[in-house]
């Protein structure tokens, strides 16, 4: 096996987007921005297409999570939006959400690509969209969305050949569960109108 600089410069960027996640800090996003678009070239190199496409959205996402953390506020202009507990009325429409999005990822995996991993694949994919949406809310429910990928995601790229990101993504369910921990903490409950 080759080794792939690639998976590991991103490994090493995805280390910093952790641990920048962690703090809460706002940094996360430019990290956020260029960390998976180099993603999408070495997923796609390694027939991971569902993830190279995720790699595409988390770009795009990194972006809106960095302008929402930046301009939403909290109704003092000067308070950063505070970490918070997702509202209960968002429940139903994320699970229908999720099941939706990993049908229809699951369906463009079949139907246009060569994926030996359509399922797992899809899954991940459909739940990264609902993480990033909780993450840019500040949403302390974000960790588990988190938890449940980065544990798939780990047994998937050692399947696949990845094995520094397969190694990351394992470090990425240690940190996420810290995270849940220390977020929790600070969590308010709060309304907050989106």
């Amino acid at each position: 096996m080759l080794l792939d600089y690639l998976d590991i410069f991103t490994t090493v960027l995805g280390l910093l987007y952790i641990w920048l996640e962690y703090h809460a800090s706002i940094w996360l996003w430019p990290v956020g921005v260029v960390m998976p678009a180099l993603d999408v070239v070495l997923y796609w190199r390694h027939g991971l297409y569902g993830d190279a496409g995720m790699a595409c959205y988390y770009t795009l996402a990194a972006v809106y999570g960095w302008f929402f953390w930046r301009f939403r506020r909290t109704r003092k202009k000067h308070e950063p939006l505070p970490i918070v507990y997702m509202p209960r009325k968002q429940y139903l429409p994320v699970v229908v959400f999720f099941f939706l999005a990993w049908a229809a990822t699951y369906y463009v995996l079949v139907t246009w690509t060569d994926s030996t991993v359509p399922v797992l694949d899809s899954f991940t994919n459909a739940l990264s969209f609902v993480g990033l949406w909780a993450l840019a809310r500040k949403y302390l429910e974000q960790w588990l969305f988190w938890i449940v990928v980065d544990v798939v995601c780990c047994v998937l790229y050692v399947h696949k050949g990845i094995p520094f990101k397969a190694l990351l993504y394992g470090l990425y369910v240690i940190i996420a569960i810290a995270g849940y921990i220390k977020w929790k903490k600070q969590a308010k409950h709060v309304k907050v109108k989106h």
